[in-house]
């Protein structure tokens, strides 16, 4: 039998992954030389920008914007990671916001423009709350992952060397969006005076829970190893089996459909997609 063929991986480290990273689930045709990630993050521009990855994991705005900017990327159907986002957006305790409704015309401050929480609550600040995008003034912190875009001309740059957390507490932002990094200060509180009732509510309009973070490979590697991808969406969906993520086309579909709509009203994409453009170049007989 022939040796596997290995295919570099940027993959976070999750407890339903520790089973790829640490080679547990392997398979006879593929092996996943997985590199060492501080945060999954760290993985998406070095993927949109060189392809410096044969299969990454990928932030599902990043990669619908990579998508339309037309980077050689396929995506799988295979979900990392999915949760409701309410908890990541904070206010002083002390200051002026007290409710979702009070955001309009305030600042307030997310890593970059382009971040995938900072997509799905201003979908839900629009949906549910009045709240339109362009009504807020937002300050970022670097550059989309996707080279090519630049940010509306309603989102300024934060001051150099500024922090998102310290210009929060030093009332410079009305409200922030953090994500896994939340932090926890009894200075500070939810914009969302009930996170688990406003996910609730997200999910009976919408049936399913955000996901943030899919996989993608190359596309050269679909094109010409179709098997072998086939074989990594496998492992991948065997690793996550158990875990409430959605897998599958079918599965996703809403999420994808959805994430397409909000990244055309926030202005993050150059031309409109449709699911048929997401899912394209998947092999045949995967999800």
């Amino acid at each position: 039998m022939p040796d596997p063929v290995t295919l570099r991986a940027a993959i976070g480290r999750y407890p339903h992954t520790e089973a790829i990273l640490s080679g547990a689930i392997a398979s006879p045709t593929v092996k996943l030389d997985c590199v060492d990630l501080p945060v999954p993050s760290r993985a998406f521009a070095p993927m949109v920008r060189e392809a410096r990855y044969d299969v990454s994991e990928m932030a599902i705005a990043t990669f619908l914007m990579a998508k339309a900017w037309g980077k050689p990327l396929v995506l799988l159907p295979v979900t990392l990671a999915a949760r409701f986002q309410e908890g990541a957006l904070l206010c002083r305790k002390d200051g002026p916001v007290q409710r979702p409704e009070d955001l309009a015309g305030k600042r307030v401050g997310v890593r970059a423009y382009s971040q995938t929480t900072g997509l799905w609550l201003r979908g839900v600040l629009a949906e549910r709350h009045g709240v339109a995008s362009d009504s807020v003034r937002w300050v970022t912190f670097e550059d989309a992952h996707v080279a090519e875009y630049s940010d509306p001309p309603f989102v300024q740059r934060a001051p150099k060397g500024s922090d998102l957390l310290s210009m929060l507490k030093a009332g410079e932002l009305d409200a922030a969006i953090f994500g896994n990094d939340t932090p926890s200060d009894p200075a500070l509180r939810t914009v969302f005076p009930d996170v688990a009732a406003a996910g609730a509510a997200f999910q009976a309009q919408h049936g399913f829970v955000p996901v943030n973070h899919l996989v993608c490979v190359r596309q050269d590697i679909a094109e010409q190893h179709p098997a072998i991808v086939a074989e990594v969406a496998r492992m991948l969906c065997s690793a996550t089996a158990g875990t409430s993520l959605p897998q599958g086309r079918g599965a996703l579909r809403p999420a994808i459909a959805l994430a397409i709509e909000y990244c055309a009203e926030q202005g993050l994409l150059p031309r409109r997609l449709t699911l048929e453009d997401a899912w394209a170049g998947l092999p045949p007989g995967i999800g």
